[in-house]
This record gives C-alpha cells, structure tokens and sequence, in this order.
C-alpha cells in the first residue's frame, strides 16, 4: 500500500492531466470503431472530389472484430464494415470527426441501404503491427483516394490522391498533448483535489448530459437485449441498481444504433458510459454539488485511463472491467473514502474480474457492463471493511502501481494470441488462417 503524501502539483503537470482528459472525452456518435471506418471513408471521399463509384476497406483484426457486429447509427439498422464505410464515403462529414454520421437524413439512411446490395465494397484485412488501424480507399474513374487512420480513432495518418501523399499524420503518439504525463493513481488524486473546477467543467459537463441521456433512452426505448430494464426488473430500483441498471441502459442503445451522442473514454463509448454513469447517479442519490461530482468524475476517467494505457485500446481484455474499476474508485472519493482505501478498491477490482474477454462490440456489452460493475463495488465494498487480496495471490503486487502494471502485462502480452484466436471463432476461420483478401 502506498503512503499518499499530502503535496502541490506543479502548474505545468497539472494543465498536462487536464489535457488528458480533453484527448480522451471525445464526443462519437456510435460504436468507435465503426464510426472511425465511416470517418476514414468520408476522409477518403472528400479527397477524391467526386461521389465514389466504389469503395474498399482494409483493417486490423480489432478493427473487424469491433465493428462486425454492431449497428450503424442513422443506416436503419445496417451492421458491419460495409454499412460503416458506404455510410462514411456517400454522406459523413469529415470535420465532425466521430460525430461523423450525426447528419445522415432519412432519406440519405434509405440509400445507404439500398446501395449494400450494389456497391462493391472488398473489406480485407489490413496485416499491420497496430491494433488500430484502418485504410479506406475510393475509386471514381482512373482516381482513387485513400485515406488511413492509425493508433487512435481520430489519428489521421495520411491521405493520398493517386498515389500521392496529400497530407501526412506521422505517429499518433507523437501527436497527442498531455501523453508524456507519466499517471499515478496517487498523482490522479492529488489532481483531482488541486486542479482549479474551471478547467475541468467544460470537458466533464458534457459527459454528464451525454451519457446520462442516452442511459434514460436505453430506459424508455426498446434498445437490443434490454439489460438495464432487465436488471431493473430482477434488482428492484435499489441504489445500487439503478447506477448499474443505467449504465448498462446506455451501452443498450448504443450498441444497438441509437445516434445520441457519448462522451467516450479511452476511445470506447462503453468506457465512458461505464467510467461516468455510474458518479453520475451515485452523486444524484448523495445530492453531492457540482464540485463534488466534477472531482469524483475526474478520478473515475483518470483512473480508467490509467489502467488503459498499460493495456492499449483494443485487446482481448474488457474494457469495461478497468472503466467500472475507475467509477468504482470515483464514487469512493464522493462518498470521502482516503487515498489508501481508493488504492485498495482498485487493487481488489483488478483482482475479482481481469480477465473478461472482449469478443467484440455487440449487445452483449451491456451485460459486461453489469458485471465490471457488480465485481468494481464488491471491491469497494470489500475496502469499506478493510479486506483486500494480498501481494502474492495470483497477480496482486504489494503496490497498486504494481498490480495495474501486472493486469496490463497480461492483458497486452499474455492475451495476444487469445485476441487472434477470438477472431478466428467470429470469423469461423477452422484452420486458423486469415489471408489478406478474406471478406468480412
């Protein structure tokens, strides 16, 4: 266990953090890896000047494996690669990034339809050392544009017209402001104490009116497998079911092509309905103010986050496990808990649920949801007594730095070939093969 030790952050390491959050609560419009397709597309489109007569896709495994099954928000419930680039390419907005379908009219959604039965779109999968990355060309004529997303959902890594190179992203990790700030859970706490409520209420006051919306219409409406009115129906409207019951709500609708926009996390609409949903409600039930809602929900991203960045964006591990974990973490710190009871409620959640398998986005996710977030309370339960697993039991370290690290070497390293594996099922590859000129 750490000793947290009361001191000052520096400006500089401050305004750092702050500019993690803003990086990493973007606002999307469905499921991130579908929406990042479409944006790849509309990219490509805008380059070539003219409406693309065809159009193929090339992609990581992740990048199939997320997007294979989930619905396309405004293409009256299309699922899939194809869905997602014809969408991107006939009607996006490029400058609204993973906002990208957010103006699809209904008459736009009808063609969109339509042209799945005619328009050829060869999706292939992209060989590639990234999890994330995505290669969209259109053809029109004898011209043909491409444009290429790496490393992050929004990374654009480069765009080219018959060859040449039009514009050059160069290394996403290279682009983003605020990554060189080493996270500590020690160090989240001690921001989310310091860090002046100005600079941190633009970026959270959309989380909370985002996801909260889109977790009462997985509520009112008939969204997928309905877990959060299942939970509801099983659980009773308990405190405790309710934070979980909405958050699953939300994962609901969006898994399931509803276009309300979602403040995300670590490049996934489910981490950020999991990492915020949760505060959320908690600082309803506790009428906390303003000031202590922001702080919670600047602990809970952070913490998920944190986690994430160890494990990388897509993987076979459940991200949904390290977002609940960090909610968890973030309705202690509302409800007073110290930095030590923080650290043991994130040491036992990684201890209870790591592990949870990510076969792709799909209906499912809600009920993962529920899961994380059953095992991350049970952790903070388990901290209210003063219990936690012991340094040596399985991948528990005698710090929590150590622990998260431990999880996230698994997760990133000992997971890969399960990872691989998963996509072979979904695809009912038998033989363990995936060529490049597969269609998805």
């Amino acid at each position: 266990m750490t000793i947290a030790v009361a001191r000052k952050m520096q400006k500089g390491s401050l305004d750092s953090i702050t500019r993690v959050l803003e990086q990493e609560l973007l606002t999307a419009i469905g499921c991130t890896e579908p929406v990042a397709i479409a944006y790849c597309g509309a990219l490509a489109a805008r380059a070539l000047g003219k409406r693309p007569q065809s159009i193929s896709v090339r992609c990581s495994g992740n990048i199939i494996k997320n997007a294979k099954s989930v619905v396309v928000p405004n293409t009256l419930g299309l699922k899939g690669i194809e869905a997602s680039a014809i969408s991107g390419a006939l009607y996006g907005d490029p400058e609204k990034g993973l906002e990208v379908l957010s103006s699809i009219t209904p008459e736009q959604a009808g063609d969109i339809a339509e042209k799945i039965g005619r328009l050829r779109v060869p999706v292939s999968l992209l060989h590639t050392k990234h999890l994330l990355h995505i290669i969209v060309a259109c053809h029109a004529g004898e011209d043909t544009a491409e444009a290429e997303i790496c490393g992050s959902h929004t990374h654009i890594a480069a765009i080219r017209l018959n060859g040449v190179t039009q514009y050059a992203g160069g290394e996403f990790s290279q682009q983003v402001p605020g990554h060189e700030e080493k996270l500590s859970v020690i160090k989240i706490l001690t921001y989310a104490k310091q860090v002046p409520l100005e600079e941190i209420r633009p970026i959270l006051i959309g989380q909370i009116k985002n996801n909260i919306a889109i977790a009462r219409e997985g509520l009112s409406g008939n969204w997928g497998a309905e877990i959060g009115k299942t939970i509801l129906a099983a659980r009773g409207n308990s405190a405790r079911a309710k934070l979980v019951a909405w958050t699953a709500a939300g994962s609901d609708a969006r898994m399931n092509g509803c276009a309300m926009p979602v403040t995300i996390n670590s490049g996934s609409g489910n981490q950020g309905l999991a990492a915020s949903v949760p505060v959320i409600i908690r600082a309803e039930q506790l009428k906390a103010g303003e000031e202590a809602l922001l702080r919670a929900l600047a602990v809970s991203n952070l913490i998920a986050i944190h986690q994430k960045r160890g494990i990388g964006r897509l993987s076979a591990y459940c991200g949904a496990v390290t977002a609940a974990i960090g909610s968890a973490a973030g309705i202690a710190y509302l409800e007073g808990a110290g930095d030590e009871q923080i650290e043991q409620v994130i040491s036992n959640g990684l201890m209870i649920a790591s592990g949870m398998l990510c076969d792709g986005a799909k209906s499912s996710c809600a009920a993962k949801i529920v899961t994380s977030l059953d095992s991350a309370l049970l952790a903070y339960d388990m901290s209210k007594s003063g219990r936690e697993f012991q340094p040596g039991e399985g991948l528990a370290k005698p710090g929590v730095e150590g622990t998260i690290s431990a999880v996230a070497r698994v997760a990133r390293e000992g997971m890969k070939e399960t990872d691989i594996q998963i996509l072979h099922v979904m695809l009912d590859n038998p033989n363990n093969e995936l060529e490049a000129d597969n269609r998805f």
